[in-house]
């Protein structure tokens, strides 16, 4: 029995099936797009009473999240049904439409009013009924469930490594660089971690840049100067005002001395060290500090959110010349 509405005529080939198939990244492993594809056509040849082979049209979304409906062949089948082509949408999986319950009920209301078949093999909803309607919109939500609930599991294992001050990946910092650290377990398992490691050249730049910025309080004037003493970015650019004030908000060159311990303690940032292991020796990992989210320009946390470790890799500032930064930060 074919599940949803009955399929409108595809005699003529004017109006077709529709397939859709999406998978997150381009790997050969599990529900591949093309088993997806294949199930989704034993199906139609099971439920259709007529030979429509050569009226399927097939849209495959590889390397895109389930998070948004934001991608292109997706889009392209919309197009294609609101222009009254499609007759049925067959999918292998819910959450291969959308791991988001908003996005996914406002889809199947438009499918709805244009009286597209909306078939999921998998779990086997009848979309015709009310029962089967809410049956399928309570799998979207515990779909979305599961995913948050694996964002959550993995930031909360980020948060425990990052306990340890190492360092967990993303684009390095101006003056370091990422370097692997080998060592062998309790149980003789060969571990491998990362620190930062400074780039001479580099460091000098991030110090001549606190230096000038602390006597001119100016972006303007620090930027000026990095131009006439022709200092460049990693990427061989000249420094911009974005640039020089990551630079200069960035606690990872702060030394973990006691100025800064009382800084992070004043203002209530989560500290991962006793208050002793803030020697200056080491320098500041701080995690969690930035909230990305896609398509949108990354904003730094309420520093209440941070979580401050001692790092492995050597600060470069002093405590009280970086919180006087950030003081003169505040007020431009």
């Amino acid at each position: 029995m074919l599940l949803g509405r009955n399929p409108k005529s595809v005699s003529g080939g004017a109006i077709v099936i529709a397939i859709y198939s999406r998978k997150s990244k381009f790997t050969g492993k599990g529900e591949s797009i093309e088993n997806q594809i294949e199930l989704c056509k034993q199906y139609i040849k099971m439920h259709w009473k007529e030979d429509v082979e050569n009226q399927i049209a097939i849209y495959e979304d590889e390397g895109f999240s389930g998070k948004t409906l934001e991608r292109p062949k997706f889009k392209d089948m919309m197009k294609d049904a609101r222009k009254g082509k499609l007759s049925s949408i067959i999918v292998y999986r819910l959450d291969r439409i959308s791991r988001n319950i908003g996005d996914f009920a406002q889809l199947i209301d438009q499918l709805n009013d244009m009286n597209i078949a909306f078939v999921s093999i998998k779990e086997q909803f009848d979309t015709s009924s009310p029962m089967g309607r809410a049956m399928m919109y309570i799998a979207s939500v515990f779909s979305q469930l599961e995913r948050e609930t694996i964002a959550e599991r993995i930031q909360d294992n980020m948060k425990e490594l990052a306990k340890t001050g190492r360092w967990l990946g993303g684009i390095t910092p101006t003056g370091y660089q990422s370097k692997e650290v080998s060592s062998i377990t309790d149980q003789g398992k060969l571990k491998k971690t990362y620190q930062l490691e400074q780039i001479p050249g580099e460091i000098t730049t991030v110090k001549t840049i606190y230096q000038v910025f602390l006597k001119t309080t100016s972006f303007k004037e620090t930027e000026q100067f990095l131009l006439e003493h022709s200092y460049r970015t990693k990427n061989g650019k000249n420094f911009s005002r974005f640039t020089i004030k990551g630079i200069l908000s960035n606690p990872v060159y702060l030394n973990a001395d006691q100025d800064a311990w009382n800084y992070f303690q004043e203002n209530e940032a989560m500290i991962f060290a006793q208050k002793e292991q803030f020697n200056g020796k080491n320098g500041i990992m701080a995690y969690n500090r930035t909230l990305q989210r896609a398509g949108k320009t990354t904003q730094i946390r309420d520093i209440k959110e941070w979580i401050i470790a001692i790092g492995a890799h050597k600060g470069i500032i002093y405590g009280k010349d970086w919180i006087k930064v950030q003081t003169i930060l505040k007020e431009n």
